[in-house]
């Protein structure tokens, strides 16, 4: 029996319902076996009226199996075009037959799935938030190689189609209908197959029905041709902004966007051909398996709760306290109260918690005025955020988040002066970004109730969460507080106890190489251009005067009351870059009267005394180098991490290091870019740069035993 259930009614009208192994639908040889058998049936098919697609899946199509794509290796380009001309000669013979195809789209239908979608005359879909539509295949390295960039070109015109295609959009019904993406939504379920059986009927013998647009003699282009003089400063400007947002270190936007002109260019079939030339390209560059990788199977391992106790029943916070309405405390009151949570936002004083709330009716606002946010909804998040200076208000909660200075004395003086206030087996959590959660517990009179919930900056933005468990917190706190980040829609990843835990540790390095590298004498903008060049979001020495070199100066203060060396060993140059500037100079950063930079309306220019005190115009290091230090700094500390029980998973490295730090996207995260680079490989550049800069740059010995093992880092 076929996977796709093939049924015609009395009115001529078939109805291919998908309904694959597995729990969804997706383009694997299996779906191509079924997809040329109803192709060919139909083919053949007398007093055919019309043919609907329909899934038997909550979601329409998944899209490509992308365990197919990951196992491809270089030499089998020819076998992969000899599938992917299968796949697109099927989905041309279904647009040529000569009745109406019509796809009856029940849930998500993203990359192939919205591919089968646009090879149908009409697509009617249900008008629910669980419909995503889209072609987001160049979030994973590739692009969509079904006929996607040829059919959305034709469909929307070049310049409407790239945003879809580029940034990978995913959209609602309601805006896949605005931008004409599908023709129809159905506010039931029940009402999909009748309104695509309708559709057929009312155009029963109507040719116009029965034909694409780019299969019609008169058909043009939706804005105009690639040669035409509307697509002139389109087709001028498009490549350098793309190679200015990609910084030429992802390879799928640049050929989508020349298949997509292409496409604008070439008679359709010709174009098809293109595109698969294109992606199985892609699906054999190491981005691409790297991106897979990590953004796909390792998030949703980690979102699945590879890390929560699996004996724990799901843990609901129902009220939730936020001790300090600060920069830290509002954001976390805002993303709560939006996933529905009672929020206690408590300061010193009832100003300050009103100014904390007034962050999230400012966000709001912004949401209003975009068209995301109702004054209904508005309303509703902020009736959920108590602003108060009274303790007695957190009575009863089930969770409480303290997000004050990092400072052990303060912190531990809140735990004792509010704990009591938790409900029985609340849960008691420390957005602390370096304190050990073990030392902080030991304030707690329950520490096996005691957590690390560390956010990042702006907490609205920020989709990670680093849960840190400390030695005596118990399976209950973390599955409390790893239900309670999904609660909220964030990717928590669980670590172990350590100082920095891992996302600050590792992204320190960061900061200590980029200020070793001013301390040897290299020019600050040139460090800085380097740090972007290998895909960092900004440069080392900017993103710390943005983070500020006052709070560095604090937390290395923190750090030596508690006996704790230099961090990462040897001469520590950031503490005297940290001392040169706050100390000796007053400048703690960018909201410190400047740091590295000075700022001004006009931008940033660096800071003159940096120049005249560290920069030697004689100093040859060159950028490979440079770059290779400020990468492989991050890297090796994610190892040592791994190395002595800090991160309990490789999954939680990459997806932690891209989330939490910005690691490189083209990396797939810190661990995985070993995979792509080669361990031995690796391992000698270690070498290389240990002799030349020092022992920090040392392979660790995990990297010998995966060698030895015949493993990866998987």
């Amino acid at each position: 029996m076929s996977v796709f259930n093939y049924q015609k009614d009395a009115d001529g009208i078939v109805t291919i319902t998908m309904d694959m192994t597995g729990p969804v639908n997706a383009m694997n040889q299996e779906y191509r076996d079924a997809m040329a058998d109803a192709v060919a049936k139909l083919e053949t098919e007398k007093d055919l009226t019309g043919v609907i697609f329909a899934s038997a899946k909550k979601v329409f199509f998944a899209g490509g199996d992308l365990h197919e794509l990951l196992a491809f290796e270089k030499g089998q380009e020819p076998a992969f075009m000899a599938m992917l001309d299968a796949i697109k000669s099927d989905l041309r013979k279904l647009e040529k037959l000569p009745v109406p195809v019509v796809a009856a789209i029940n849930g998500a239908a993203l990359g192939g799935g919205f591919e089968i979608c646009l090879a149908c005359n009409y697509r009617i879909a249900y008008n629910h938030q669980s419909v995503q539509l889209g072609l987001p295949e160049v979030s994973l390295g590739l692009l969509p190689g079904g006929g996607g960039i040829v059919r959305m070109v034709n469909l929307l015109g070049l310049q409407a189609a790239l945003p879809y295609l580029l940034e990978g959009k995913k959209v609602t019904p309601q805006d896949a209908l605005a931008a004409g993406m599908i023709h129809e939504t159905v506010e039931s379920l029940d009402d999909l197959l009748v309104r695509a059986k309708a559709y057929i009927l009312a155009n029963k013998g109507n040719a116009e029905a029965a034909q694409q647009a780019w299969d019609k003699a008169d058909f043009r282009i939706p804005g105009g041709a690639a040669g035409s003089p509307k697509m002139a400063q389109l087709l001028t400007i498009a490549p350098a902004m793309l190679a200015q947002k990609t910084r030429g270190l992802l390879p799928a936007p640049e050929q989508i966007l020349d298949c997509a002109v292409e496409a604008a260019r070439l008679d359709f079939d010709t174009a098809l051909k293109i595109e698969s030339r294109a992606f199985a390209f892609l699906v054999g560059t190491p981005e691409a398996k790297n991106m897979i990788t990590s953004f796909f199977f390792q998030l949703n391992k980690i979102n699945s709760g590879a890390s929560r106790p699996s004996h724990i029943e799901p843990q609901i916070t129902k009220k939730l306290g936020v001790l300090g309405a600060g920069m830290m405390g509002q954001g976390i009151a805002y993303v709560s109260a939006l996933a529905g949570i009672e929020v206690i936002l408590k300061d010193t004083s009832l100003e300050a918690a009103e100014k904390g709330k007034a962050y999230s009716s400012a966000l709001l606002d912004k949401g209003i005025a975009r068209g995301r946010v109702t004054e209904e909804k508005k309303a509703q998040v902020l009736a959920l955020i108590k602003p108060t200076a009274d303790d007695q208000d957190l009575q009863g909660c089930d969770l409480i988040i303290e997000a004050v200075f990092e400072n052990m004395a303060l912190k531990n003086k809140i735990t004792s002066a509010t704990e009591s206030y938790l409900c029985d087996g609340g849960i008691w959590g420390s957005n602390t970004s370096t304190l050990p959660i073990t030392q902080l517990a030991q304030a707690s009179r329950n520490p096996e109730n005691f957590i690390g919930v560390h956010f990042f900056s702006p907490v609205d933005k920020m989709p990670l969460v680093e849960i840190i468990c400390g030695e005596k917190t118990s399976d209950l706190a973390l599955a409390k507080a790893f239900d309670y980040a999904r609660q909220i829609k964030k990717t928590p990843i669980v670590v172990n106890d350590s100082l920095g835990f891992f996302t600050s540790r590792t992204f320190g390095t960061y900061f200590d190489e980029g200020a070793r590298l001013v301390v040897e004498g290299a020019h600050p903008i040139k460090i800085d251009n380097l740090g972007k060049a290998i895909g960092m979001p900004v440069g080392p020495l900017t993103v710390h005067d943005e983070v500020s070199q006052e709070l560095s100066r604090k937390a290395m203060e923190t750090w030596r009351d508690m006996g704790v060396a230099d961090t990462w060993g040897e001469q520590n140059a950031l503490r005297e870059i940290i001392d040169f500037l706050t100390v000796q100079n007053g400048r703690g950063g960018r909201h410190h009267k400047g740091g590295y930079f000075d700022y001004s309306d006009s931008g940033k220019t660096i800071w003159p005394g940096l120049l005249e005190k560290y920069y030697n115009s004689d100093v040859a290091i060159s950028d490979q180098d440079i770059k290779d230090r400020l990468l492989f700094r991050q890297v090796i500390e994610t190892l040592k991490c791994l190395e002595t029980g800090v991160l309990r998973s490789v999954a939680d490295g990459n997806i932690g290091s891209i989330m939490g730090i910005g690691a490189p996207v083209w990396t797939g995260g810190f661990l995985q870019f070993i995979n792509s680079y080669g361990l031995e490989k690796f391992q000698a550049r270690c070498a290389e740069l240990a002799q030349h800069f020092g022992e920090r740059f040392s392979c660790p010995a995990i990297v010998e035993t995966k060698l030895k093992a015949g493993e990866t880092f998987i």
